[in-house]
């Protein structure tokens, strides 16, 4: 079946107007005149029938079917660009791109990698953290680490560590008070947690039979990272993931004061593209940490 397309030049002149805002802006950009994308916007406006722009005093603006057009548009012509530029560029089969939270990333993966790059030492590995998901389609990522509260659904994800949490402090603070034994003890606390994850103290407040001690006081920190290292710091307890403190226990910086762990549905994930074949490098990636995850317990 073929596809009715309406004139590319027409839509690249149409984008780049409502992008701008302006056709003088566009033209400049496009290095046309303005007559030129002026009639290149009539063209698309007499191809779909319908007006993209009205006129106003400051230039032009664009029409409702105008704005919900460009808004497609610019989704389709990122997906191009994109797609563009990684063909211009030279593809590095040693470089593997990996996108995941900043707390996983301190606490986890970090002090793992040098045990990876002695298994795979001419694989380059480049971090980008975030809290969002990779976008596949438009970033130059390989494979991502993600939380998710439920198992996603569909192929290209690996789960990696369930989520248990419990509550965490330094032992100087449980040496010079007060008592800490019972989780209605938290009371006399200060209570740390991370703005992403507000619900993990009312959670397992809930479930540790503690409903009266208020779960949303407390010092709150723009990512985990932060406020594990205000609970190392004698500042509070932390409620922690157990995966992300494993070592911190085993050190004695951390010390579990009250044992009732609460397993969530939540968990990590690694995610690929499902659309892509597998490179060797992702499948290196893979193997290894699923079996690092394995060796914690946490799955």
């Amino acid at each position: 079946m073929l596809r009715r397309l309406p004139p590319l030049n027409a839509v690249r002149a149409f984008e780049a107007v409502a992008r701008n805002g302006s056709v003088t802006r566009a033209a400049r950009e496009l290095s046309v005149t303005q007559g030129a994308v002026s009639r290149h916007v009539g063209t698309l406006e007499h191809w779909l029938d319908m007006k993209l722009f009205v006129r106003t005093q400051r230039g032009v603006e664009l029409t409702a079917q105008g704005a919900t057009y460009f808004r497609a548009l610019r989704g389709a012509l990122d997906q191009i660009d994109h797609a563009t530029r990684q063909l211009q560029q030279s593809p590095d089969e040693n470089l593997l791109r990996l996108k995941l939270p900043p707390t996983f990333a301190i606490r986890w993966l970090v002090p793992r990698l040098a045990a990876f790059h002695a298994l795979h030492p001419g694989i380059d590995v480049q971090i980008t953290t975030s809290h969002d998901r990779a976008d596949f389609d438009r970033e130059d990522i390989d494979a991502c680490i993600h939380s998710e509260r439920e198992p996603p659904a569909g192929p290209g994800f690996r789960k990696l560590v369930g989520e248990v949490l419990l509550p965490v402090c330094s032992p100087r603070l449980l040496e010079r008070g007060p008592r800490l034994e019972q989780p209605g003890d938290l009371a006399r606390h200060v209570l740390l947690c991370s703005l992403n994850r507000p619900n993990d103290w009312p959670a397992w407040l809930a479930a540790a039979g503690a409903p009266h001690v208020d779960g949303n006081s407390g010092l709150k920190f723009e990512n985990a990272a932060l406020a594990y290292q205000a609970a190392i710091d004698e500042l509070g307890v932390m409620i922690a993931q157990r995966a992300l403190v494993e070592d911190d226990l085993r050190s004695g910086r951390l010390a579990a004061p009250i044992a009732l762990p609460l397993r969530t549905s939540g968990g990590y994930y690694l995610a690929y593209p499902p659309h892509r074949p597998r490179s060797a490098r992702v499948a290196a990636f893979e193997d290894w940490i699923v079996r690092e995850a394995q060796a914690t317990g946490e799955g």
